[in-house]
């Protein structure tokens, strides 16, 4: 049963992922060609292959966190508020069209991104590591995200 949980725990981020980007696969394309995007933004290719990676990432160094003796109530606890704001940010941003609550939830998903990897690092250093391209990744979302919405507010088919 032990081995089941820990296969669930290790693809539960990418399973959700994937079907908050079936959820969003009208709207992101749509948004990427419509609304002017900040320097440095990357082209749409790259989502896809990006977000799988994390995905599988923050589900290993969750693992390996768990596999640890001891209590993992502020592990878990960080590892779900953040893989939430994750999948938040998808249906607020593409769904919803609710770019400011969207704005908001970046920074506090940079925020729980660096906290749970603060966690990890100090009860896996491994784990720590595994979760640094996601704290990257977390921290240009929030750069492309005040971008976006900078440079798309006042175009009254950017929010609802």
């Amino acid at each position: 049963m032990n081995i089941i949980r820990r296969i669930v725990e290790l693809f539960t981020p990418l399973a959700g992922g994937s079907l908050i980007g079936k959820m969003t696969a009208k709207e992101a394309p749509k948004d990427f060609k419509k609304f002017k995007k900040p320097p440095f933004s990357p082209p749409k290719k790259a989502f896809p292959i990006v977000w799988p990676i994390l995905y599988l990432m923050m589900g290993v160094a969750y693992v390996l966190v768990k596999v640890r003796r001891g209590k993992h109530m502020a592990e878990t606890i960080a590892h779900y508020v953040q893989l939430g704001l994750n999948f938040a940010w998808s249906l607020l941003y593409f769904k919803e069209k609710a770019r400011r609550l969207a704005l908001v939830d970046s920074f506090l998903l940079l925020g729980a991104v660096i906290a749970t990897t603060a966690i990890y690092l100090k009860k896996r250093p491994l784990a720590g590591f595994l979760m640094l391209p996601y704290v990257i990744w977390s921290a240009y979302a929030s750069y492309l995200t005040t971008g976006n919405y900078v440079l798309n507010k006042d175009n009254p088919n950017y929010m609802n």
